[in-house]
């Protein structure tokens, strides 16, 4: 199959985000961002030390470009900490960042350097940095990360108060602190204070937090292990409340603040429904349904942009629902995958209904893909579409693990086919089916002014998943998020050693389902 965008679809943004392991080719860049950073501490670090960290333990060296610049970076050691303890300088715990100090067998990550540059501050990078070390530490079976912590506003305080009443003023968010804040607020706390712990940094006087972030899942029986592919993924799915809203900034806020909570929740992917932004249908002039509808393909360019921002602002993928968009003078419905680093790719429903071809003049698209994310391999059917198993099948055969279909439905006999097709795909095919709709009321939309929807994530019926092959569902017609956890190693065993196996059994040699459109 073929997961490229269409060619007259719309271009993605500007920013593409990255995280990746460092390299000895970043070095000039490195070099030019921590110039800026430290310009009045010392500037870069030399390609000595720099070079010494990547060789020494290259899995710890993780950055974040932006089309290939790198943009942010953390780097790390890990050590025996008790061969050092909780009283010791920045130069003996790193070996003068030359981690000298690096033992593979150590039972502590500790920071050794962290920056990102000014001008995307406010993008989050520095949390996706801090949640790709956590995720080390969880994969290496560390107790825990732990580091020394700048205090740079503390040379504003230090005539008044102590370093220890600073801190607490830090804690109780009556001072804000650019580090210190930002390390509390990412799961950090304050074990004690370290004093000339780095002595030339003057703004800290000198002094510096000891910072510990502790690992739940840390096993003392069990070894070391490198990170591997993902075996689960946390599915956000909102359960969208037509409103009439003023304007485009309006609908985006309700939408950031639905995206906002499902990242704080960790989640890999949000779902949001078909069609949600038809409140914006209010705003046309004409209160003829054609018109509103290519009305609202007016706003789908600058939607997509903000909700691709979000994606990466958030680090969180988004199935941005789907959205009208007019190519070549015609009309499409179009659903949106805006992936955490900057991509964007798309999926054309393939068949609109009766309605959306008589009544708004809509055309079908001509292509279907499989997406690779970050997690896993996922596919999209909008709405119609799940009630053609065809589709859902040759998916299949691209072997995705979740489904994801994004419905409009306005009364509950058309939800149920929805629901009851979304079932049926789940057990045919032996992966996650999840549904997002809408609820609620447009009273000045014509011809779509009611919705029913009950929002659901589904699963192959056997003994390894809920008895009623339902993993979660929303309360039918309540805006609410439903967040559920998908265990994606449980398919690969159900394909091999289920009660029933729909893959392996299928007659190849009697029947075959075959796309014959353009790839």
């Amino acid at each position: 199959m073929n997961d490229d965008n269409s060619p007259n679809s719309i271009e993605e943004t500007g920013t593409h985000i990255e995280l990746r392991h460092l390299t000895l080719d970043d070095f000039e860049d490195i070099q030019a961002l921590m110039n800026i950073v430290y310009k009045n501490n010392g500037g870069a670090l030399s390609k000595k030390r720099y070079q010494a960290q990547i060789n020494t333990f290259a899995d710890g060296q993780i950055c974040i470009v932006d089309n290939g610049k790198v943009i942010a970076a953390a780097f790390a050691v890990i050590v025996d900490y008790e061969k050092f303890g909780d009283k010791h300088t920045y130069e003996e715990i790193t070996g003068d960042a030359y981690i000298t100090t690096h033992d593979p067998k150590g039972d502590v990550m500790y920071g050794v350097d962290f920056f990102v540059d000014p001008e995307y501050r406010g993008m989050r990078l520095g949390r996706r940095l801090y949640e790709a070390r956590k995720e080390l530490c969880r994969n290496l079976n560390l107790k825990s990360i732990m580091a020394g912590g700048r205090i740079p506003n503390y040379s504003q305080y230090a005539d008044k108060m102590t370093p220890y009443e600073y801190i607490e003023q830090v804690k109780e968010k009556e001072i804000h602190d650019p580090t210190l804040s930002f390390q509390m607020s990412n799961g950090f706390v304050v074990k004690q204070i370290l004093k000339a712990y780095l002595p030339e940094d003057k703004a800290s006087h000198g002094y510096a937090t000891l910072l510990q972030w502790h690992n739940m899942y840390y096993d003392a029986e069990k070894p070391s292990l490198l990170a591997s592919k993902y075996s689960s993924a946390r599915l956000g799915l909102v359960q969208w409340q037509m409103r009439y809203f003023d304007d485009v900034a309006e609908l985006l806020q309700q939408v950031e603040y639905f995206i906002d909570a499902l990242s704080d929740y960790k989640c890999d992917l949000a779902v949001l429904p078909e069609f949600f932004n038809a409140p914006l249908m209010g705003l046309s002039d004409s209160d003829a349904p054609i018109d509103a509808i290519w009305h609202l393909a007016e706003y789908t360019e600058e939607l997509l942009t903000a909700i691709s921002e979000l994606a990466v602002s958030y680090n969180i993928n988004i199935v941005a629902g789907s959205m009208p968009l007019i190519e070549d003078n015609e009309l499409y419905n179009v659903a949106y995958l805006c992936h955490r680093d900057g991509r964007v790719e798309s999926q054309y429903k393939l068949h609109p209904t009766p309605y959306e071809k008589n009544g708004w003049l809509m055309k079908g698209g001509d292509k279907l893909a499989a997406f690779e994310t970050d997690f896993g391999k996922i596919g999209i059917l909008i709405c119609y579409d799940v009630e053609f198993p065809e589709l859902a099948r040759i998916l299949s055969e691209e072997e995705i693990q979740i489904l994801c279909v994004p419905f409009w439905t306005d009364t509950k006999n058309g939800y149920l086919r929805v629901r009851r097709c979304a079932q049926a795909r789940a057990i045919e095919n032996e992966c996650y089916v999840a549904i997002a709709g809408s609820v609620g009321n447009l009273p000045k939309v014509d011809n779509v002014d009611i919705q029913y929807a009950q929002t659901a994530v589904f699963s192959p019926s056997d003994f390894a998943f809920p008895h009623d092959a339902i993993v979660s569902e929303t309360t039918p017609n309540t805006e609410m998020m439903l967040i559920a956890d998908l265990d994606l190693d449980k398919l690969e065993k159900l394909k091999n050693e289920g009660s029933v196996r729909n893959y392996l059994d299928k007659r190849r040699d009697l029947y075959r389902v075959q796309w014959i459109g353009e790839k």
